[in-house]
């Protein structure tokens, strides 16, 4: 299975509510995400299962992705990908289905944590990624979902450039 992780683009460093859950990206981070989802489509994904956080800046990190690259199916919101989960959460359901294709839509410290866990098969590696950057691990069944092969890591700089 070919999981892609993608950290959230820049969001505003406060939301008018005052809730961290609302905050949303800012126009830069919207214009950022245009440009990725493009070169994300270039890639021909074909995503089987979409999963996002419950936050704001996720799911608009997640909308033109979706959009450039047809997905079919509904998003699945789940809090796995909140930013002070544990990565065997998300790990366990994707355990679960047979998916050829993922996409993660997710913050910081999580996804580093995944992504350390995945390379490094050590619960105590954290890789950061930056924002709105994107991350390509196939995992084997073999290996189960202790360890993976990083097949790509994206920054969002390059992305804009495909």
């Amino acid at each position: 299975m070919l999981v892609h992780f993608l950290r959230h683009a820049e969001a505003e460093a406060f939301s008018p509510s005052g809730l961290d859950a609302d905050r949303a990206l800012t126009d830069a981070g919207t214009k950022r995400m245009k440009l990725v989802a493009r070169a994300i489509a270039k890639m021909e994904p074909g995503f089987d299962a979409v999963f996002i956080s419950p936050l704001l800046r996720a799911r608009q990190t997640a909308e033109p992705v979706i959009a450039a690259c047809r997905f079919k199916g509904e998003p699945r919101v789940t809090e796995a990908l909140l930013p002070g989960s544990s990565p065997s959460a998300i790990l366990e359901e994707l355990e679960t289905a047979e998916w050829k294709s993922v996409l993660l839509v997710g913050h910081e410290p999580q996804l580093g944590t995944l992504f350390g866990r995945l390379v490094s098969g050590r619960k105590d590696v954290e890789v950061p990624m930056k924002k709105a950057s994107l991350a390509i691990f196939e995992i084997h069944p073999r290996l189960g979902t202790t360890r993976a092969e990083l097949k790509a890591y994206l920054t969002p700089r390059l992305l804009e450039r495909l």
